[in-house]
């Protein structure tokens, strides 16, 4: 591949990511035009880019989900390469596709790469190729009999997942047999609303679970190399509240066995540009297991450049460039711990109903080693119509008990006012016993949240 510097990118995405790619285009002397819908005529990205471009209503369906409205923006303002950023369509193979075929540079995997581990039985199938390790689990069920079946040879409980599923979609825990029957009915009808694919899959359900997952940047010259991992176990409803880097309380050899298997994983699959090998790792018994990939970038990089000192984005566009990789393993050295915490527009104490409004009052922690990704400003009215994050606080410390403390003060010095945010849960989040002492897995939210608004006794084991 003959390496073509790219002159203008279309940031097809909103909010802090748009800010991001922007800042990382600027830094590499590349113009940016935004494709904006009217609800984000206005906003920061917008006044930020070269040119921003209505691609049309506020409805992600009619704006950021439309591929025709993107190619054309790009097309039109001769754009030669279009980055999508994560959510909406930046992993959708179709767009990929389509870029491709007008000649516009994607800035992330090959469509083709986008589609086998969008789909989690070829994903399950492609890893188990590469040896990394799966759960004990099935390829396709088709019917609760089947399903009960081969639960009752993996052994309950068991997790029934969509395979075209994602963010806790068409998944549902069984414990016993005779709840298979309703679990499928509502898991095949979930998916089948979300995805149009009610395709549906059985694994081992992992109560004590942390979820780890392993940061992996390639080239289309065949370098791949890792940049650590990041522990996400600290989640509500499958989405992730705060992330850490390097994971803690992970023995050497788990580390080294997961990093291993990420880089085997996308070596097999000859990946290019940024993507993310997430893996469960059992509480219990130290075992690791392949979870899914996901062929973009993703909200937590920051933690990983934290510890890195790599702009990931900016190599994302080097790499869709046709550069090589400037890292080789050896020379990708971590150093330190960044935690972030994702800031919503929520209610914590009304089950984090959305709080959409004007910013009235935006005063944000300052100090060293203290990053803030945001969107946001005084006066700014967070909309309705898209998702509630509004900022991504990392912080850096040369260990983990330094940059805990330096979350800790930075959640406290944060102000926002007007609307209701996730800072007060945070701030109960980050002290928490548990969470000090690196004993977290994906329940740990939910007690939490139980223990703030008085359902259980705080810190109860």
């Amino acid at each position: 591949m003959t390496a073509r510097p790219l002159r203008r990118v279309l940031v097809a995405n909103r909010g802090e990511i748009a800010v991001r790619i922007i800042h990382a285009c600027r830094a590499l002397g590349i113009e940016t035009v935004l494709a904006a819908s009217e609800a984000d005529r206005d906003s920061l990205p917008a006044r930020m880019a070269d040119r921003a471009l209505c691609i049309g209503p506020a409805a992600s369906q009619a704006s950021y989900l439309r591929i025709d409205a993107l190619l054309a923006a790009a097309l039109g303002t001769e754009c030669d390469a279009l980055h999508p950023g994560y959510g909406f369509l930046a992993e959708s193979r179709a767009l990929a596709q389509a870029c491709a075929d007008e000649g516009i540079v994607f800035v992330g995997p090959t469509p083709d790469q986008i589609h086998d581990m969008g789909n989690k039985l070829a994903a399950r199938a492609l890893a188990r190729a590469a040896n990394v390790p799966l759960l004990p689990g099935s390829e396709e069920v088709t019917d609760a009999a089947q399903a009960a079946t081969i639960a009752g040879t993996i052994g309950y409980p068991v997790l029934l997942k969509a395979a075209a599923g994602g963010g806790g979609r068409g998944m549902k825990v069984v414990e016993r047999a005779e709840d298979i029957a309703r679990a499928f009915a509502a898991a095949s009808h979930e998916a089948r609303n979300a995805f149009g694919d009610d395709t549906l899959y059985l694994e081992r359900y992992i109560r004590n679970a942390r979820h780890v997952e392993v940061q992996v940047l390639g080239d289309a010259h065949g370098n791949l190399v890792h940049v650590g991992e990041r522990d996400c176990s600290l989640q509500r409803r499958h989405q992730k509240v705060v992330e850490e880097s390097p994971a803690p309380n992970l023995p050497v050899a788990t580390r080294d066995g997961i990093r291993a298997a990420a880089v085997a994983l996308a070596r097999a699959i000859e990946y290019r540009n940024a993507g993310t090998v997430e893996f469960i790792v059992d509480g219990d018994t130290g075992e690791f297991f392949f979870l899914e990939m996901n062929t973009r970038i993703q909200v937590e990089h920051p933690v990983s450049e934290a510890v890195s000192g790599i702009d990931l984005v900016q190599e994302q566009l080097r790499v869709a460039a046709g550069e090589r990789l400037r890292y080789r393993q050896r020379g990708v050295v971590l150093r330190g711990h960044a935690i972030e915490c994702r800031i919503n527009a929520e209610v914590p104490t009304e089950n984090f109903r959305p709080s959409p409004g004007r910013i009235t009052t935006w005063r944000p922690p300052e100090g060293p080693n203290i990053r803030l990704d945001t969107h946001c400003h005084e006066g700014y009215v967070v909309p309705i119509h898209y998702d509630s994050m509004l900022a991504k606080l990392i912080v850096y410390g040369i260990d983990r008990d330094e940059a805990i403390l330096r979350m800790r003060r930075a959640l406290a010095q944060f102000t926002i006012e007007g609307i209701d945010t996730t800072l007060p849960f945070l701030r109960h989040a980050i002290p928490h016993p548990d969470f000090v002492s690196g004993r977290v897995n994906t329940a740990l939210v939910g007690r939490m949240i139980d223990e703030m608004n008085g359902a259980v006794p705080a810190h109860a084991g």
